[in-house]
């Protein structure tokens, strides 16, 4: 019966992400002590929801409304069931149209999708959140989601960029990661900010093809060796969502953290700043000469870049 009451335990902390189970951190950049701890699966999961926003031109606040929503449907685990035929981050339900099994199991169609119908909803940044979530989920529990918007504040603050230095994780390597090195990284940079699943699959909200916007040149990424570089163009106008070249640069330096795990990612390097696996839990650390040099020089700068524009770069070193 012991050794039945323990076994029953982990599985708990598994599901649930207990204490045993995590390995990510976020913290409130206002120093106000607010924090909330998730793991690396549920890292990666969120890093895509916010990457798919931002693609989108959606604010920070449509990026917390989705987080929420994925805290409350699915614990921001990419489940293959649900009630009913419910499935994925969101519970996207097939038979309700929001489109096939395998697509809804595609965390950046789901978080699309979901941007895509939050997107008709007339104000949604002025509805409190869990009436916004509600117009597009209809749940039998609409009262739920809002539970969750603290720790979705605080996971969309640093996963958008607007947090420096916000997100850690310990980085410990996932046995079960199914490629590493910088060919994933760069597949899995393009899977997040690069790529539209929706219009790929001509899919549409209430009639009107869902639009796509132009691939990032933010996320255009060299390899050299294990270092994969992406360069931030500075100095440049802010992006559609609002955000400019030093939270992009956040937004993705983070985003690698983020996929630490999964990854097998070392080191991610940005503005001075630097993150490295296993040390001290992964916290962001002034950077080394090195370290400040390669996030800070020109990154392979394209054509004739004006002294009013410098390239700077966010650098991630996997382990192989």
């Amino acid at each position: 019966m012991v050794l039945c009451g323990v076994a029953a335990y982990l599985v708990v902390q598994y599901i649930t992400g207990g204490g045993g189970a995590r390995g990510c951190k976020v913290v409130s950049a206002s120093g106000d002590g607010a924090s909330y701890e998730f793991t690396p699966e549920q890292a990666v999961n969120a890093a895509t929801i916010a990457a798919v926003g931002t693609g989108r031109g959606m604010p920070e606040r449509a990026v917390t409304i989705a987080i929420a929503t994925a805290l409350q449907e699915s614990g921001l685990r990419n489940i293959d069931h649900g009630d009913r035929d419910s499935l994925g981050l969101f519970q996207q339900r097939p038979s309700m149209g929001w489109g096939t099994e395998r697509q809804i199991m595609d965390p950046a169609y789901a978080a699309g999708i979901f941007y895509a119908h939050l997107d008709k909803v007339p104000d949604y940044t002025d509805l409190p959140l869990t009436v916004a979530a509600q117009r597009v989920q209809r749940s039998g529990y609409p009262e739920a989601y809002a539970k969750h918007e603290p720790d979705a504040t605080l996971l969309s603050a640093a996963l958008t960029g607007r947090a420096a230095a916000t997100l850690t994780c310990d980085g410990r390597p996932q046995r079960t990661a199914s490629a590493t090195g910088p060919d994933a990284v760069r597949a899995a940079l393009v899977r997040d900010f690069g790529r539209d699943a929706l219009q790929e699959t001509g899919a549409e909200v209430g009639g009107t093809p869902v639009p796509s916007p132009s691939p990032s040149p933010s996320v255009t990424a060299t390899a050299h060796g294990r270092t994969v570089t992406v360069p931030v163009a500075e100095g440049t106008k802010p992006d559609a969502s609002g955000r400019d070249e030093r939270a992009r640069g956040w937004q993705l330096a983070q985003w690698a953290v983020a996929n630490s795990s999964a990854l097998h990612i070392q080191r991610v390097s940005y503005a001075g700043r630097e993150w490295t696996a296993g040390s001290g839990g992964g916290e962001w650390r002034t950077a080394g000469p090195e370290g400040a040099a390669g996030a800070e020089r020109s990154a392979g700068a394209r054509g004739s870049v004006g002294a009013e524009r410098s390239v700077g770069a966010v650098r991630i070193m996997t382990g192989q």
